[in-house]
């Protein structure tokens, strides 16, 4: 109320506020808040300069957003198979998809559970490839006891805010870095490539701007930044019962006969924006008949994702299925079951009780 009460309804004092709190929290130097996840990718591919000429790695597992942020930039994308166990990248087959054009890897951290990020660093050092971390799932969680976004291992990382996700501005992204430049850029690329800083030619008057860059309107605007504060303290209460939930289900599904769960690593500790189960072999094949019968039961279960190279736009650019045979086995087998901070104990005996009817009459 204040903010619609203010004469900024955007490009206002909300939205540095909000910046700051959110590169705080990450321990990073800075942040820059978007209107969307998708721009926010876009942004921090052009800052670090992915062109024509470039190559990005990232796992199918993922939104398409991902991916699609760097055929904006008219730069090729090699998808990496998934570890069948987590979803997330793996990392063992990296390095032999870098070639000398490869400029960028983009780990996902998929449902939130943190990639081995000091893994993939090495052999991003070793090839002088740069890390962005797709973390739209990730706020809040660790990894090495900090905060994804902390950065020690990668340029910059991208949070969604989307109504989704473990805090919402409606609609919202935002990148975190510790890099000066990155950062400049950022904050033009959101606004048309448009400033009055650093000027390259003479000031005509105190009107004067420059466009630099071909940028876009992605502004988040001072009512969604000041929803986004409301939203950053109740953040770590979000998280915590994310994961009072998580451990709920990991107790109650132990040694099931029917799926398989993703489990942390020892060095991680998940945000759990999802909480995916994984159909044993035996019941891969009836999917489809397991996910509609669990809804026509009242349970909100979604997929995620189809990969991404199976889309018709990237079957048209000539990525073949069975590029990556885990990812289509772990697509094949996922199911994503409620996750959310407000789940009670009544809610968590509902999904174990459809989950385990459905499953149980399966023939």
């Amino acid at each position: 109320m204040d903010v619609l009460k203010s004469d900024f309804i955007t490009q206002g004092p909300k939205i540095p506020e909000f910046e700051e709190k959110i590169a705080k929290y990450c321990g990073a130097k800075y942040a820059v808040a978007f209107n969307s996840g998708t721009s926010a990718l876009h942004a921090s591919y052009f800052s670090l300069g992915l062109s024509s000429n470039d190559e990005m790695i990232t796992s199918p597992i993922t939104f398409v957003a991902t991916s699609n942020a760097a055929l904006y930039l008219d730069s090729k994308v090699n998808f990496v198979d998934v570890d069948s166990k987590t979803g997330n990248i793996d990392i063992s087959k990296v390095e032999a998809e870098i070639t000398d054009n490869t400029k960028l890897i983009v780990p996902v951290h998929y449902g939130g559970n943190p990639v081995d990020l000091k893994e993939l660093s090495e052999i991003a050092i070793k090839y002088d490839v740069k890390i962005i971390e797709d973390a739209a799932h990730a706020l809040g969680a660790e990894y090495n006891n900090k905060k994804i976004g902390s950065l020690e291992y990668s340029e910059m990382a991208m949070f969604s805010f989307h109504p989704v996700k473990h805090i919402t501005t409606g609609e919202g992204g935002v990148i975190v870095t510790n890099n000066e430049e990155y950062f400049e850029k950022l904050k033009l690329f959101r606004s048309h490539g448009v400033t009055k800083e650093n000027l390259k030619n003479s000031a005509g008057g105190d009107w004067y701007y420059e466009m630099q860059y071909l940028g876009y309107n992605y502004r988040i605007n001072d009512i969604q930044a000041s929803l986004g504060l409301s939203q950053l303290d109740k953040l770590d209460g979000f998280v915590k019962n994310r994961r009072k939930i998580a451990n709920i289900y990991n107790e109650i599904f132990k040694d099931n006969p029917y799926f398989d769960t993703i489990k942390e690593d020892e060095n991680s500790k998940s945000s759990y924006h999802l909480y995916p189960i994984l159909l044993k072999n035996q019941y891969e094949s009836k999917k489809r008949e397991i996910f509609n019968k669990l809804r026509s039961e009242g349970l909100g279960v979604q997929v995620h994702y189809i990969p991404v190279y199976l889309q018709p736009y990237y079957e048209d650019l000539g990525y073949k299925k069975g590029l990556c045979p885990s990812s289509e086995t772990f697509y094949k087998k996922e199911i994503s079951i409620p996750m959310y901070p407000t789940l009670s104990d009544v809610d968590i005996e509902f999904v174990k009780e459809k989950l385990f009817k459905v499953l149980s009459n399966i023939q």
